[in-house]
């Protein structure tokens, strides 16, 4: 019975085939065409590319993350064999490459927000480009400093780690935090676009999606971490502790008068210090978390707590 039907769908495909001179095939690539070039069905879905102007690339900005790794927690990312007597001049390599690419990058931003921007060698968005890389760069001690911090949360809040190096070796939290510490340093000096993808890139490669525009303290740490949700207004203080499933969302968006969500307006919550959120708790809305609060697992809560407060889900 399968083989008869087979042989009917085929006999059919074949007539229908057969009826379709090369003729058609054209007329329907030429509408195809056609309609995907109609400027009317482009709106908001294409960029115009300036001669010059050069664009993101996804390529490059993963070997940014990767050197940054390499240069944050050397001899666990990048070169494997690196010592204490050839560690200077492994990071000296990788940050005068990363410094290189960081320009790039930054102007490929600044361009795709500017079409004029990139033109001619000493424009103002070149030499801003620049002095962006370079704050990153002499940010860097900095960011492996506060990195070091949700090392050390991660180890301590796990039995079952047995040493930093398997932290930062295995656990996506560590991968997740270093593009967000690193994306937040860009969004803060003002760099378009790029912070967004490099937050993208941790989320497609550990499940853990932070804005870069949240605010995220010291001794920092998500247990697991798959499935977690960091809002673009979230304010996080220090010694704070966020199981898998976590969303720290927004509530529905005020409206203008057009019926357009407002931008810009703070719509996430605020945990502050020495906070625990237990696995696939939602937080929605700009409310507060107080102070040494527990939020249990598998439960809503769209109001304040008060410092050292519990809420659990009832049985």
């Amino acid at each position: 019975m399968q083989n008869r039907f087979f042989k009917v769908t085929l006999y059919r495909k074949n007539i229908v085939t057969e009826s379709m001179g090369s003729s058609t095939y054209t007329e329907i690539l030429t509408r195809a065409v056609d309609q995907l070039s109609d400027p009317a069905s482009l709106k908001g879905l294409f960029h115009q590319h300036q001669d010059g102007n050069p664009l993101p690339s996804g390529k490059v900005l993963e070997e940014i993350i990767d050197l940054s790794r390499a240069i944050i927690f050397p001899g666990y990312y990048g070169k494997s064999k690196i010592n204490k007597h050839t560690i200077r001049y492994h990071i000296g390599m990788a940050v005068e490459r990363l410094s290189k690419l960081l320009e790039e990058q930054i102007l490929a931003g600044l361009c795709f927000c500017c079409p004029n921007a990139g033109k001619g060698e000493n424009t103002p968005c070149k030499l801003k480009a620049k002095e962006m890389a370079m704050q990153l760069i002499a940010d860097l001690p900095e960011i492996r400093k506060t990195l070091a911090t949700d090392v050390e949360a991660a180890f301590n809040g796990d039995p079952a780690a047995e040493s930093f190096g398997e932290i930062i070796s295995c656990y996506p939290v560590i991968k997740a935090l270093t593009n967000y510490r690193i994306a937040h340093r860009l969004h803060t000096i003002g760099v378009p676009l790029i912070p967004r993808i490099i937050s993208e890139m941790a989320h497609s490669e550990t499940g853990i999606d932070i804005h870069p525009a949240a605010t995220i303290g010291h001794h920092f740490t998500i247990d697991h971490g798959t499935g977690v949700v960091i809002g673009a207004t979230c304010i996080i203080g220090n010694y704070v502790k966020l199981y898998q499933g976590v969303t720290l969302g927004a509530k529905s968006f005020p409206l203008d008068d057009n019926g357009n969500p407002i931008k810009g307006i703070a719509r996430h919550p605020i945990l502050e210090d020495n906070v625990i959120v237990y696995s696939n708790a939602t937080i929605l809305g700009r409310i507060t978390i107080g102070q040494g609060s527990v939020v249990g697992a598998n439960i809503w809560v769209t109001e304040s707590m008060e410092p050292y407060s519990k809420k659990y889900k009832k049985e």
